[in-house]
């Protein structure tokens, strides 16, 4: 491939869409329909490469398994559509696939969209982007489910999967067949509860809400991913005859705790999380 290009994607091959965080509406879940998809080996290959030179910039590509990164994603399609990828897979703007700088190809990454909470697997097998300080290229389907298509760009959480990733590897290098998590999306629609905000002025017990959530799976999955930042529960709550369930840190004896708390859950990836007050 020529390097000078943006990228080329590929085929989709093991994706999986998975939870999200915060408070946003219209949330992608989790459906019953999942299942395995089997991978060949057959037509892609496994490459870290050497470091290259782009626009006067160098690029140190590298099996970097703890790989996590926040920036900016953009997404391409018909230009790069049924053309090579870096690993010599065809692109195909229709699958879950994604383009990395430095990351091994193919390797699986988790990418969540901080701007209204939605995540997903994507299998990155093409080198770039090379423009404007982005971190990720991703498809156009990809695009689409991250709810950015029209936006072209999102600001994003890259996370590589390390188990996935190695398992595909040793697929490709052995030539064997893996069979890796494939989840079609249901999209729903969650309200959110309102969010009492704090009063500085006020005394009591201060919480930082992460997300309300309708579906009790979804909030525990949460729940156990900021389990690392202190003191986290499931809090089930009934709002106009609705049952939600919600996703709260704490109780903290001052305001300005709960900042710091919720400055850290923030950096983390979850987006529309608030100080609530009790």
């Amino acid at each position: 491939m020529n390097l000078t290009k943006q990228h080329l994607l590929s085929p989709l091959v093991a994706v999986g869409l998975l939870l999200l965080s915060g408070c946003a509406s219209d949330r992608l879940n989790l459906g019953e329909q999942s299942q395995r998809s089997i991978f060949s080996a057959k037509g892609s290959n496994y490459k870290v490469g050497k470091p290259y030179k782009i626009n006067g910039q160098w690029y140190y590509p590298a099996e970097d398994y703890d790989y996590s990164e926040v920036g900016t994603a953009s997404w391409y399609g018909e230009d790069f559509h049924a053309k090579y990828t870096a690993n010599g897979e065809i692109y195909n703007m229709n699958t879950l696939t994604a383009a990395h700088r430095t990351l091994p190809l193919p390797s699986i990454v988790r990418v969540t969209n901080l701007e209204n909470g939605r995540s997903l697997v994507l299998r990155v097998n093409d080198r770039g982007p090379f423009a404007k300080n982005r971190i990720i290229d991703i498809s156009k389907r990809g695009a689409q489910l991250l709810g950015f298509q029209n936006k072209g760009i999102a600001k994003v959480r890259v996370e590589i999967m390390a188990d996935e990733s190695k398992e595909l590897k040793e697929a490709i290098l052995n030539k064997t067949e893996t069979k890796l998590a494939l989840q079609e999306p249901i999209q729903t629609s969650h309200k959110t509860i309102p969010l009492r905000r704090s009063n500085t002025n006020t005394s009591g017990k201060y919480f930082v809400q992460a997300g309300a959530f309708s579906s009790r799976e979804v909030a525990d999955n949460l729940t156990t991913k900021l389990n690392r930042f202190g003191n986290i529960s499931t809090m089930p709550a009934d709002v106009n005859g609705n049952r939600y369930y919600r996703v709260r840190m704490g109780p903290y004896t001052c305001e300005a705790d709960a900042k710091k708390a919720l400055a850290q859950i923030e950096n983390f990836g979850v987006a529309g999380a608030a100080v609530i007050k009790d």
